[in-house]
């Protein structure tokens, strides 16, 4: 356990509009940053690596969704340096898409007869990333092959096992691991302790690539073409097409089995005769319709199912 003594207060403006709730804590589950953090009447505590430190992070929400707020509270094992102090900073207000402007995907979006339920439902809701991509690519190697819930117990136990476990403003919570946290273990041992299987090497060989080379963050991967992001990401150990597009910082149209059954029927009306062979033609048409909203289109979806299958009059899994 980490304590994490050194604290710093300061306010969040994000760009309207901004809804708190909807982006700190998605309708569908998705963690910000660990699958630990505790929300509580409009506060959240969470910890993640900002700039390679181990921060809790308290945030507040003080607006509204037209005027949002955000008090933010950072606390650290030491005091940073005042270039690091920004950089932290810049970061965190990036990562929960406080910087983001939803105009023009909105704009788009009310005249899509899916998607203009979608936003209508989650207005105000912001995509939120990590700085570094390992959280992400673990997870997508977690995600694979298995149900929902096995994944969340495969998730759960790597981060307990080899994550750090950050203890401050009087809470415990558990961060992600960093790569070194795990590239010193085999996959023989990961895959005893969390029953990952074949997975195991994955995540291995990914700690250990990651752990050895500098790896692009995040930011820089935003600073490629998307075509060239993904090719970088599709060389990690344990990533295909459907993680690369989950991880990639530009976005993509991420179609598993499940998604495809779930675009499959607000494309077409429905269920495809086999939701694996129809991967291809579904992510395709998904790119056509959706061109470079296409990321966002597919987040917004997967957050509002329920409601889309209410109003659309077609049943969508959830999982």
């Amino acid at each position: 356990m980490t304590k994490l003594p050194y604290q710093i207060q300061y306010e969040i403006r994000p760009a309207a509009p901004y809804n708190f709730r909807l982006t700190i804590k998605k309708p569908a589950g998705w963690s910000l940053f660990t699958p630990f953090e505790i929300y509580d009447n409009n506060t959240m505590w969470t910890s993640t690596h900002l700039d390679g430190a181990l921060t809790g992070i308290r945030l507040v929400s003080k607006g509204t969704t037209k005027n949002p707020r955000i008090n933010a509270k950072l606390f650290l094992k030491n005091r940073p340096g005042k270039e690091q102090l920004s950089k932290i900073k810049n970061l965190l207000a990036h990562e929960i898409g406080a910087d983001d402007d939803l105009s023009g995907f909105y704009g788009f979006a009310k005249k899509d007869r899916i998607l203009k339920h979608a936003v209508a439902d989650l207005y105000g809701m912001h995509n939120t990333d990590s700085s570094t991509i390992f959280p992400d690519a673990l997870l997508s190697i977690l995600l694979q092959m298995t149900t929902l819930k096995r994944s969340n117990e495969m998730m759960d136990c790597v981060i307990k096992n080899y994550g750090e476990l950050a203890e401050f403003d009087g809470k415990k919570i558990y961060a992600w691991p960093t790569p070194k946290g795990i590239a010193g273990h085999d996959a023989t041992e990961l895959s005893r302790i969390c029953k990952l299987g074949y997975r195991a090497k994955h995540v291995v060989n990914l700690s250990r690539k990651l752990a050895r080379e500098r790896f692009p963050t995040t930011t820089e991967l935003e600073m490629l073409k998307p075509e060239e992001a993904k090719a970088m990401l599709l060389e990690l150990p344990g990533i295909g097409d459907y993680s690369a597009d989950i991880i990639n910082p530009h976005g993509g149209f991420p179609i598993d089995v499940w998604s495809a059954e779930v675009f499959g029927k607000l494309f077409y009306g429905k269920e495809p005769e086999n939701n694996r062979d129809s991967i291809a033609r579904i992510k395709q048409e998904g790119l056509r319709r959706w061109g470079e909203w296409s990321w966002m289109a597919f987040f917004y979806v997967v957050q509002d199912l329920e409601n889309l299958s209410k109003k659309l009059r077609i049943k969508l899994r959830l999982s």
